[in-house]
């Protein structure tokens, strides 16, 4: 039997909240009235029952007690920002629980390592005594650092191996070190065989000695192979390049990296650096983390860029809903810097675009078609960030001439893309052997400038 409370047949998905919200502000409006007359006094108005009008019973309301502590400001525990302490409050000098055992621990600084340059072996071991700075210092660290042309990665696996020892013992990679011991080290790092196969694929080198080269790496061409299926593990950059320099390469990337210092997108053309050895790649890696190195590309957008030149300066993050897209909608994501400067407004029978160049401060997931896209103007051919996959003439655009196959066809048809219209074109940085500046470019494709063409 339904209860005398429940609302009519037809009418019970309709919700009461509004009405309740109305009378709720009524209350309190009636309330506020009677205060600011004087009439309520300390005494707090009798609630009414909704459902009624009539008076509730009274409800004894409990006061809280103030705390002994209000007013202390070493016991502030969250601030404005997400529970941060306010900036005022110095965590050095003033802590919230002190402790009498507490007792100062003076951490090694690795900065103060030095490192072996010229460490010679002999009869294929090398020994050299640890220095003092070396105290308090975890074994595979401190190597790292003494050795400048092992990475910590090959380090670990020498120790591993039975490859060094420290006072005639095996050595330990997490033992700490003391000073003054004496390390030796037989044979070189042998790491495990890599799991990218050589492939004899054409490469176009720019620039090549024994430390590094520069490729210009086609569109279409993956860098590397990612950790999923093997069949997708051919066509690479690696490969090709295992065909080329065979185990030439540096091994800081791992067995799936060799020699990658930087990436670029599938579809995205132009100049790349490799590294041949580990002390190579660590500094280039640097000179990328420092943004020492200049990075120039070439980018037709859709639409006209206002101004002749700008900056973009919008943090990246994965999209929660597309995981293989980038976003600058979320909060949270790692900062990137775009320049950009228009080198030429195209406009023709296709309509409006803007050949751009963009310089970029920092390498983050496909920084430049994320922040194009961010501004309003998606990079040609960029169909994952909002480019249409066809171009139309502008006369055609109102009769929904639309189609998904990326092909250049004829003057006078439709246009489209297969690849992105982003190229690499300049890379600038110093060698770091030698500290000569290198200054490289690398010209349109073809197909770009084609498809360039016909826009205008």
């Amino acid at each position: 039997m339904p209860s005398k409370n429940m609302l009519p047949k037809g009418e019970r998905r309709k919700s009461v909240k509004a009405e309740y919200r109305a009378q709720r502000t009524l209350a309190q409006e009636r309330e506020a009235a009677l205060r600011e007359a004087g009439e309520l006094g300390d005494k707090e108005e009798q609630p009414r029952s909704w459902s009624t009008g009539r008076s509730a019973e009274p409800v004894a309301v409990p006061q809280a007690a103030k705390s002994p502590w209000a007013g202390n400001p070493s016991l502030v525990t969250s601030g404005p920002e997400s529970g941060k302490l306010p900036p005022e409050y110095d965590t050095q000098s003033t802590r919230r629980y002190s402790s009498p055992y507490a007792v100062a621990v003076e951490r090694p600084n690795l900065d103060l390592i030095q490192p072996l340059e010229d460490l010679e072996p002999e009869d294929g071991v090398r020994s050299f005594t640890a220095e003092a700075a070396a105290k308090d210092v975890r074994l595979d660290a401190y190597l790292a650092k003494a050795l400048p042309d092992i990475s910590r990665a090959r380090v670990v696996l020498m120790i591993e191996g039975g490859q060094v020892e420290v006072d005639g013992k095996p050595g330990k990679a997490k033992q700490k070190l003391k000073g003054g011991e004496l390390i030796e080290i037989e044979g070189d790092p042998r790491p495990e065989p890599l799991n990218a196969t050589p492939e004899d694929i054409p490469l176009t080198i720019v620039y090549e000695d024994e430390d590094l080269a520069v490729i210009d790496k086609p569109a279409g061409m993956m860098v590397h192979a990612g950790s999923g299926a093997a069949e997708h593990n051919r066509g690479t950059l690696v490969n090709a390049l295992l065909h080329h320099m065979g185990k030439a390469l540096s091994g800081v990337g791992g067995e799936l990296r060799p020699g990658i210092v930087h990436r670029l997108d599938k579809q995205t053309s132009g100049l790349i650096v490799v590294a041949k050895n580990d002390l190579t790649h660590r500094k280039l890696s640097d000179m990328f983390s420092s943004r020492s190195l200049r990075k120039v590309y070439l980018a037709l957008v859709h639409g006209d860029v206002q101004g002749e030149e700008g900056t973009v300066q919008l943090p990246i993050s994965r999209d929660l809903v597309r995981r293989i897209r980038m976003t600058t909608r979320r909060a949270g994501g790692r900062a990137a810097v775009s320049h950009w400067r228009v080198l030429e407004h195209v406009r023709g029978a296709f309509g409006r675009f803007t050949l751009l160049e963009v310089h970029i401060e920092t390498g983050r997931t496909h920084q430049i078609r994320v922040h194009m896209q961010a501004i309003g103007h998606p990079v040609v051919g960029d169909f994952l960030y909002g480019a249409p996959h066809r171009i139309v003439p502008v006369a055609a655009k109102s009769s929904g001439l639309q189609s998904r196959k990326a092909v250049v066809h004829e003057e006078g048809e439709a246009l489209s893309l297969e690849r992105n219209f982003l190229h690499s074109a300049e890379l600038e940085f110093r060698h770091p052997r030698s500290g000569q500046t290198l200054a490289l470019h690398s010209a349109l494709p073809a197909e770009l400038t084609v498809l360039l063409e016909q826009l205008r």
